[in-house]
């Protein structure tokens, strides 16, 4: 992988897994320290979000424009 960065390619792995490290842990303290209502509102906002993709690949799969 060619970079035009400065850092060393052992440096970017690193960082590359501790990133990855925190993403897997992130999401969890964030619930973690949410309400019960902020939690539902959130899952609620995601909810609508994958309908709005499911509805849209239906509609472009039936060849219906919206």
């Amino acid at each position: 992988m060619a970079t035009k960065s400065k850092i060393p390619e052992a440096a970017l792995d690193y960082f590359r897994e501790q990133g990855a490290r925190g993403g897997k842990k992130g999401s969890a303290a964030r619930m973690k320290k949410m309400t019960a209502e902020e939690r539902s509102e959130v899952a609620r906002k995601a909810a609508a979000a994958s309908a709005k993709v499911r509805s849209a690949k239906a509609a472009k799969k039936s060849g219906a424009k919206k």
